[in-house]
């Protein structure tokens, strides 16, 4: 696992193309959510093992890099790889890189 602060990730973004999966709930990523970042649920994980051993490299988001965590957690005990935490989740994006993203 690799761990990016939202200015990291914001330069990553620039020159390569991990999937963005925001695993907040529905109405969290209805308020706020990084452009092209797909939705799935920390609850729904478990139904998705697949989906991520396929992936290749993933951003795991969350409100404040917490549940993110626990997720990237539960995903290396399948051995899935290629994971990217990030630290301070939508919250940190919206402080330091997308100053105009709504907040909660």
């Amino acid at each position: 696992m690799q761990r990016f602060d939202a200015l990291q990730l914001s330069d990553y973004l620039k020159t390569n193309s991990p999937l963005l999966i925001d695993v907040r709930e529905p109405w969290e990523f209805d308020i706020c959510h990084i452009d092209n970042s797909q939705l799935k649920p920390m609850g729904q994980i478990p139904q998705q093992i697949d989906y991520f051993q396929d992936a290749g490299e993933c951003v795991i988001i969350c409100h404040h890099g917490v549940r993110s965590l626990q997720v990237i957690r539960y995903l290396e005990h399948y051995k899935i790889e290629h994971l990217i935490n990030l630290d301070g989740g939508i919250d940190a994006w919206a402080n330091q890189v997308d100053l105009n993203m709504s907040k909660y």
